[in-house]
């Protein structure tokens, strides 16, 4: 039987929204980049990911999302594009994913959801599935060499691919000072142990997040 007292309790019930490297407490031990260690890495926090499909070679479906966006949507397999709210990234033929801070997920999803109405396409928030971890430092690829078969000198700036790592699989793109992966939240604790693992010959270190997304 549901008493007064557990109503209390369940309306003073507060949600914490964590990531899923938070058992690991990176943020308390992040600290600037330097020379002292070859492999930097961190994870980026709680940010927004919007799933976006749709059929390409339906001009309406583009247009849609271009003037929504402000942005021509990436078209060619494994591209990807920086934008104003963050990144694009072509997942396949008919699927993207949008990166954006979190803050700003609901409204770039009403954007595209206006813009796409009676369009057949589909527009989800799946920020609660993803996160993405940056990795930087003069080993960085030595690292990731151990982790991934992917040839790393065919991934080139405003590329993105599919790859294996150790057992399981994520997306990985060059980032302005090295890479960064992007993985659903449920492989994270694996991949982090793995990345640990695999750079502490090198000397690893957590960095310290400037303005990432």
């Amino acid at each position: 039987m549901f008493n007064s007292s557990q109503s209390n309790q369940t309306s003073q019930f507060k949600p914490v929204m964590q990531s899923p490297l938070h058992p690991f407490g990176l943020a308390a031990k992040q600290e600037k980049v330097n020379g002292t260690k070859g492999v930097w890495a961190n994870e980026v926090p709680l940010l927004g990911y919007i799933s976006l499909r749709g059929n390409v070679q339906n001009a309406a479906f583009i247009n849609a999302v271009n003037s929504a966006l402000g942005i021509s949507l990436p078209t060619q397999p494994c591209s990807m594009l920086d934008s104003s709210f963050g990144s694009i990234l072509w997942l396949s033929t008919d699927e993207w994913l949008l990166i954006c801070p979190r803050e700003q997920r609901a409204t770039l999803q009403k954007l595209l959801e206006t813009a796409l109405q009676g369009i057949h396409s589909q527009v989800f928030d799946n920020s609660g599935g993803f996160t993405s971890v940056i990795l930087q430092g003069k080993n960085a690829s030595d690292v990731l060499h151990h982790c991934t078969v992917y040839d790393l000198s065919a991934l080139q700036a405003g590329k993105v691919v599919g790859t294996t790592f150790g057992k399981v699989s994520l997306f990985l793109q060059q980032d302005k000072n090295g890479y960064r992966l992007v993985f659903r939240r449920s492989f994270a604790d694996y991949i982090w142990r793995y990345l640990e693992r695999s750079a502490l010959p090198y000397g690893f270190g957590i960095a310290q997040l400037n303005d990432e997304r």
